[in-house]
């Protein structure tokens, strides 16, 4: 007996259905934005992108202190000092790099050793590109003159003084904003503003977040979804969030979209590769399971390069 095929689009006609019952307008739109997307810069040489390697780490990281002046509501760094997971200072990674970050951890900026260790990096790893991960509020003109990195990141989650300091627990936005007019302004680097998807606290913001970003000539917004730690799920109840619509792909991509009118969009490139696999039905559809109880460090720390450094 010959066994008879169907596309998906000729078994639905055969089952009475329009196509375009099935797979709407906004799912197509979607599937085209994903397909336009690439990877964030600052997620470029990470293992994630490659869907061949089965436990993908981040690319290493030079972690200076574990201590912040924002006190987040969702942030995985005060979740992992809490519970003692906190990393200790010093490199993980490995040898012959092709980026590092820093940190991951923390604010880096508070750290006295931050233009030594700098300064360090650059002369062990000539050829590595070197990412500053920071809240931006401890940024200055005179500190930014004796830095020396090729991408910078700063973190942005509100575009108000009010709902920023309801965010962070830090009266800091006018700073932040600051932070961003200095790195917007200087062309030799990579300049992005790093915000969260946090709906029903800042997803109305996030557009307005990309226009302010670029008015001030940052070059990039990297919109991550939120990762919901156990020890701060009741402050983000709190706060108002939709824990639905936080694991919603589709949510995440309609603020992207709108975003993308100011600014030069990109969301995390571990799940942009597996987004792109996906046909638009699905696309519309999926969740991102988005809990977590702590956050590691998957990479080894090489204490020779500490030495060496």
């Amino acid at each position: 007996m010959r066994k008879v095929k169907y596309t998906w689009e000729e078994f639905a006609r055969k089952m009475g259905i329009e196509v375009e019952r099935v797979e709407n307008k906004e799912a197509r739109e979607l599937k085209k934005f994903v397909n336009e997307l690439i990877a964030p810069t600052h997620c470029q040489f990470c293992q994630g992108l490659d869907l061949s390697i089965d436990n993908p780490v981040h690319h290493p990281s030079y972690e200076l202190t574990p201590a912040c002046n924002h006190d987040c509501i969702f942030c995985y760094s005060n979740v992992a000092v809490k519970l003692g997971k906190a990393p200790k200072p010093g490199y993980y990674g490995w040898e012959n790099p092709k980026a590092i970050t820093i940190s991951q951890y923390g604010e880096p900026l508070l750290s006295p050793r931050i233009v030594e260790v700098n300064k360090m990096l650059r002369e062990r790893f000539p050829d590595a590109r070197l990412d500053l991960q920071t809240n931006g509020s401890l940024l200055t003109e005179e500190l930014w003159q004796k830095l020396d990195f090729d991408l910078v990141m700063v973190s942005l989650d509100a575009a108000s003084r009010e709902r920023h300091k309801m965010i962070t627990n830090a009266d800091t936005f006018d700073k932040v904003v600051n932070a961003l007019k200095i790195v917007g302004s200087d062309k030799s680097v990579r300049s992005i503003v790093r915000t969260i998807f946090m709906p029903g606290i800042n997803d109305e913001d996030i557009p307005k977040i990309a226009e302010i970003a670029a008015s001030l000539g940052v070059d990039e917004m990297m919109l991550q979804p939120l990762t919901i730690h156990k020890l701060n799920e009741e402050r983000l109840k709190r706060a108002g969030l939709d824990f639905e619509r936080a694991e919603s792909v589709r949510e995440l991509l309609k603020v992207a979209m709108e975003a993308k009118k100011y600014i030069d969009v990109r969301i995390s490139g571990c799940l942009l590769v597996q987004l792109k696999r996906m046909d638009a039905l699905t696309l519309y559809n999926v969740y991102k399971v988005s809990r977590e109880v702590a956050p590691l460090v998957k990479r080894r720390r090489i204490e020779k390069i500490e030495e060496d450094l």
